[in-house]
């Protein structure tokens, strides 16, 4: 694709209440291939264009195709993976960045933000929920109670926390050995997707999961999570259900890296297969064997990751209370 052919904008469609309150932004297709976002986004568009559905109060923004690029190849990026880096580029290298100085600025403008994404394997649908409230170094929160609300009546019972502390767990063991890789991935913000940027800017915000690629019941999980997610927070009339009583919530504690293209897993995992601790879950390509730390979960494994790239995440149950 040529520079001439390539997408040279971002389409987002903006609702403004009369009435002023929450300023809320959802995001489709952030990876091409991600595709339930867009579908239910369509459909929210179809019923507030025909008045079947009015907005209330506040300000709703949509984002159908964040990454257009992506999208027009039917993948899950363009030059890069927008989800990662996603900052402002004042010297951008490749179109996500470019695309990051339009998107950035988006989301600076509000105060909640959903992005709805789908994933390869089978399995149930999860959220991302971010850190506990503090002033730390890795990611500083102070709206953990509103968000955990918003995650409770998104529909889904699997939850997952944790990302950024056990991405940058990840980084500073490939510092410390020293290993030749990408300058990238050696970066502790190179982790850093939209909602990540998001809570840096003082927003609250929650990644969902709605199922497998070509799940026929993503985009309608998808759609279901928009609702709600609008009526928790006052901006259409709909009945709000109630938040899910058992929800399963993991927290991920360690990231391990894949060594060598000849790096082999036992078997194929999915995310959320349990593993005992000591259990091998792979080999070096010398035969070492890789091994599960204690009693946890497989979270994330990528049996064809680059080497200097994740392999896979290792999750525990969590403690913490939604």
């Amino acid at each position: 694709m040529t520079s001439d052919s390539l997408p040279s904008s971002l389409r987002r469609l903006q609702y403004a209440a009369f009435t002023p309150g929450p300023r809320l932004l959802i995001l489709g297709a952030v990876h091409g291939n991600e595709t339930c976002g867009t579908r239910a986004i369509a459909r929210l568009q179809r019923e507030l264009d025909s008045g079947q559905l009015r907005l209330q109060r506040g300000l709703l923004t949509l984002v159908p195709v964040t990454n257009p690029l992506a999208y027009e190849k039917q993948q899950r990026q363009g030059d890069r993976n927008l989800n990662r880096n996603l900052r402002p580029h004042p010297a951008p290298a490749n179109f996500e960045d470019q695309l990051c100085n339009v998107l950035c600025p988006w989301i600076d403008e509000h105060e909640i933000l959903l992005d709805l994404h789908s994933f390869h394997t089978g399995g149930m649908p999860f959220a991302m929920l971010g850190p506990e409230d503090n002033d730390g170094e890795v990611e500083p929160f102070a709206h953990a109670a509103a968000e955990a609300r918003m995650v409770a009546h998104l529909g889904c019972q699997r939850v997952v926390e944790g990302w950024m502390g056990a991405y940058v767990r990840g980084v500073e063991r490939r510092r410390q050995q020293g290993h030749a890789v990408s300058p990238d991935l050696l970066d502790r913000q190179y982790g850093v997707g939209t909602t990540e940027y998001a809570r840096s800017k003082g927003l609250y915000g929650v990644t969902l999961e709605c199922g497998q690629h070509d799940d026929p019941q993503a985009p309608e999980v998808a759609y279901r999570a928009i609702l709600q997610t609008l009526a928790l927070h006052g901006m259409i009339n709909a009945p709000l259900q109630p938040p899910v009583a058992e929800i399963q919530l993991i927290r991920l504690v360690d990231v391990i890296d894949m060594e060598h293209a000849e790096d082999r897993f036992t078997r194929e995992w999915s995310s959320f297969d349990r593993v005992q601790q000591g259990e091998v879950i792979g080999h070096r390509h010398d035969g070492q064997a890789v091994l599960a730390p204690g009693d946890g979960y497989i979270v994330f494994p990528n049996p064809r990751a680059l080497p200097g790239n994740e392999w896979f995440y290792f999750g525990v149950d969590s403690q913490r209370r939604l």
